[in-house]
Order: structure tokens, then sequence, then C-alpha cells
């Protein structure tokens, strides 16, 4: 601890009494105040202690809280582009060039901006988000109908678990034929068709549930057959989401315990405390990794549920071939396993990861956003925080001898 001289042992403050009742009051004191004991010795040769202050949690709350803001906005929002260029690869099945690395990519997106608008690669954001927003407004309401739990925290038994598990296929199952609208409207290139209302997409997901069996357009698959991958997809995204920030948060728990043990002030219940600031910092890092390895994981298995989504679709996307023209989504499977199985005997294994350089795009972005904002955040608090004089130190030494002794 700073302010502790180059002498032996722990040094017992500037003026206090040699004998072991003073030692002890002070040491009681000391953890009264700072939540650790700090041994005394006996003997004290050096010039007056100055008492470290409590550790400042205030900057890293703010830098954690701004962490959280920072990723949220850029998952939902910042993320987009490279989403609608990942989407537009995956559903392409007669692509030539397969962007599995980022730089491939990068000469197609300023062909794409040179020839359409700027926003060619942010269309489809509303609807997007509208179907975010529809996904939860029906779990609360699921939630609230039934009496399951709605977060996973919450579950206490197996049947809870079992019951959370079901209103998230519940949920998922009724806002699949919105999805599917949704992902058309990312897909479809803004020069070959007409740009869609923002409200288009609650149409088209009503017309896709009517047409519960056989649809009426062409090689269009009914929403029952897609309802079931669809939901299995995304529980199982959502318990290797939560399996694998659990495994993460605990690892790093322990790095920190046994850092924090080997430091000189170590304090038994700091890592107990709910409002650690190191602990929001962890599930925080937990959440980001379990995020990065989730969308790696299950990237083959989204490539072929996009696909039976937009097939009979009707939908013309740009070819990311050459960036200059267009292309319509000719295919026709009969089901998942007709998917994989054809995607495999024509394309080969690394067909399933078309467009996988968008996503690396995407989570090196994310990354380097989180990066930027905490080296911000760190350095405006650093900066609105009042520096300490010599005089409030010493002034602050007579404070804690008169605290600790009276």
């Amino acid at each position: 601890m700073a302010g502790f001289g180059d002498y032996s042992g722990y040094n017992r403050p500037f003026g206090l009494d040699p004998n072991r009742e003073t030692n002890d009051l002070y040491d009681t004191r000391y953890q009264q105040i700072y939540g650790y004991h700090t041994p005394i010795t006996e003997e004290y040769q050096g010039p007056p202690l100055i008492l470290d202050d409590p550790p400042d949690e205030d900057n890293s709350s703010y830098v954690t809280t701004a962490i959280s803001v920072a990723s949220l906005i850029t998952e939902n929002l910042l993320s987009h582009p490279f989403i609608v260029l990942r989407r537009q690869c995956q559903v392409h099945n007669s692509l030539k060039n397969f962007h599995i690395v980022p730089y491939t990519l990068l000469p197609v997106v300023v062909r794409l901006h040179r020839r359409q608008d700027i926003t060619t690669l942010w269309k489809g954001i509303g609807s997007t988000c509208i179907v975010k927003g529809l996904n939860l407004a029906v779990e609360d309401v699921v939630a609230k109908g039934t009496g399951w739990p709605k977060e996973i925290g919450k579950c206490s038994s197996v049947l809870q678990f079992l019951q959370h598990i079901t209103l998230k296929c519940i949920s998922l199952a009724i806002i699949t034929p919105f999805y599917s609208a949704s992902l058309v409207e990312t897909v479809q290139s803004d020069i070959a068709s007409d740009k869609p209302a923002l409200f288009d997409v609650f149409r088209e997901g009503f017309v896709r549930i009517l047409e519960w069996g056989t649809p009426s357009r062409g090689r269009m698959l009914p929403i029952w057959a897609i309802v079931l991958p669809t939901a299995a997809l995304g529980v199982s995204k959502y318990l290797a989401h939560v399996t694998i920030k659990s495994l993460t948060a605990r690892v790093l728990r322990f790095q920190q315990r046994h850092k924090h043990e080997l430091s000189d002030s170590y304090n038994m219940n700091y890592h107990k405390s709910t409002q650690n600031p190191l602990i929001e910092d962890i599930n925080l890092k937990a959440n980001i990794f379990s995020f990065i390895a989730m969308e790696i994981m299950f990237y083959p298995v989204e490539t072929i549920i996009h696909r039976l989504h937009i097939q009979g679709t009707r939908t013309i996307i740009d070819n990311l071939d050459t960036g200059t023209s267009v292309t319509p989504i000719l295919t026709g499977y009969e089901g998942f396993v007709d998917c994989y199985n054809t995607t495999i005997a024509r394309e080969g294994v690394a067909g399933l990861y078309k467009g996988f350089g968008a996503l690396v795009l995407q989570l090196a972005a994310h990354l380097a956003i989180i990066k930027l904002t905490t080296l911000v955040v760190a350095e405006v608090s650093n900066l609105l925080k009042p520096a300490k004089s010599p005089s409030n130190s010493e002034d602050s030494v007579h404070s804690q001898q008169k605290y600790l002794f009276n």
C-alpha cells in the first residue's frame, strides 16, 4: 500500500502507543473501515504513515456501465451492416466467392456503395428491431399468463427450468413468420425491388401464418416446416450462451480471486459483495465472450435456416461476387436435412460458412467499440476526478487517527 516505507513488516502510524492494547484497537478500527486486518509490528522507526483511501469504485462502475450500453447499441444497431452482408452470402447458393475471410468483402462493399445508396447495408433495420421487440413482448405476455419464469436466474427447480425453456420455444415459434419477413427485407436488393414500409413486416408475417399449410407461392416452404428448426436454433443458442457465460465467469472469478489473494490489501469479503464492480466487469466480459463463441458455433446451422426461410419468396439479392449486379434466389429444398445434404454435396463444407468474413468484421468492430469506450470513459473519469493536495493528505492522516481512537 502507498505510504508504507521500506521497513520490515507493516508499520504502525505515527503517534501510536507501543502497547499491545492500543495496537489491537487500531487493528480493529482499521478492519471496520477497510474490511481487512493489517498486522502491526512492535517497533516503528519510520516517518508518519499515510493510510490509503478505500478503493475508488466509481471509476470502475462508470466504465462497466458505459461498456454495457456500448455493447447493447453495437449488437442491435451498429452491427446491422455486417449482418446484411453475412445473410446475403448465406442465402446465395450459387455464390462463387465464399467470403470466408474479411478482406474479400471490402472491394465488394465499395462497389455496392458506388452503385447504390449509402444506406444499402442498413436495409431492414426497422423490421429487425421490431422483431426483437416483438420477441420480448411475447415472452412477457406468456410469462404473465402462465406464471412461468422469464429469466433463467429465477429458476429454482428442474420444473421451473423446463417451463422457462418452453416459454422460449413458444415465443420463438410465434415470431418465426415475422422473422422470415424481416430476413427478406435485409437481403433483398434495393435496386431490384421496392423498399418496404416500416410495418410491412407484420403484413408479410400474417400472410405466412395464413399460409400455414401449402403456400400459394411456388417452392415456398410451409411455415410449420420452418418453425421447428428455427425454434431449436434459438433455444440452442440461448442455452449455449448461458452455459458458456457461466463457465467463463467462474474462470474469471477464480483468476481474480487468486490475484487478489496474492496482493497486499487482501479483503476476504470484497469478492462476495453483490455491488462489487469487479463482479459486474467479470459478468460483462463473460457475456461478450459467450456471444462471440455462440455466433461462431452456430453459424453453419444459421446458414441452413436462412436458406429455408428465403426459399420461394422471389427475392432478388445483390450479387456479392461482383457488387455491381443482382441475382435471384432459386432453390428447391424439401427441409432442413435436404438443405444440409444438398449444400454439402454442391458447395462442400465451406458452403456452410459463406459470409463468415462478415461475422469476423462484425465481432472485430464490436470489440473495437468496446475498447474505445473503455479508454474514453476511463480518461474522462480521471480528468473529472478531483486531485488530492498534500495538505488534504496531511489532514486525512489526522482525521483517520482521530477516528481510530475516538
